[in-house]
């Protein structure tokens, strides 16, 4: 029956749910029986076709998964105060933040990103929390120069996303080196890099630089 049923094309998996032996048993019974190239054809496409709808399984269960941890921990977070607010934009510099040196003691503030959310965030922190008014916020588009042609499709999308007209980012900058050619959909998830510069500020990082060195000395593992 096993070798008739192979002959008809159907899979080992198939052959299994009617003649239930080992699929090593399986294996060695029907090793000499050949497929036609249409048959083989056919068992190709069926075999991906499972995985295509094997892949579509995982990612909605991956995706209920995360839906349902981002609704827990959405609730850890609770409301935030002025003061949470305060220290995580610390923080944020801290992180991200261009720190002033020995060597170089007059760095203003400077924040490097290419996330919007985050750079959202820092801008609101500094307007909130360092009083910095649009005025003296500068706003740098660094873009790879292999996309020079494009600059204006940049400038529109940071222009959304952070909510300033597109004269806003009237710096573009071109970094040399190309993007990686094994990146996936490069022109869909590549924005460039925005750097955040306030004028004048060279005391305020100071400042910044002060509340670090506080919280370094309340921290018990610093």
């Amino acid at each position: 029956m096993a070798i008739s049923l192979r002959k008809e094309g159907l899979s080992y998996s198939d052959i299994l749910k009617k003649v239930f032996v080992a699929k090593s048993t399986l294996s060695l019974w029907l090793r000499s029986v050949g497929l036609s190239k249409k048959q083989k054809q056919t068992l190709t496409e069926r075999k991906l076709i499972a995985i295509r709808k094997g892949g579509v399984k995982k990612r909605e269960q991956r995706l209920r998964k995360i839906e349902t941890i981002d609704k827990s921990t959405f609730c850890d977070i609770g409301q935030l105060g002025n003061r949470e607010l305060w220290l995580a934009g610390i923080m944020l510099y801290w992180a991200e933040g261009e720190k002033q040196k020995e060597t170089n003691v007059s760095v203003g503030i400077k924040f490097s990103n290419s996330d919007p959310e985050m750079l959202s965030f820092f801008i609101f922190w500094l307007k909130e929390y360092l009083k910095i008014i649009d005025d003296d916020i500068v706003l740098e588009l660094y873009i790879h120069d292999n996309f020079k042609e494009i600059k204006d499709i940049f400038v529109e999308y940071w222009s959304n996303e952070l909510g300033y007209p597109r004269n806003k980012f009237n710096k573009v900058y071109y970094k040399k080196n190309k993007v990686m050619t094994m990146r996936k959909n490069v022109n869909q998830n590549y924005h460039g890099q925005i750097n955040v510069r306030v004028r004048r500020s060279t005391d305020l990082n100071r400042r910044i630089a002060g509340w670090i060195k506080g919280f370094n000395k309340q921290c018990p593992v610093v």
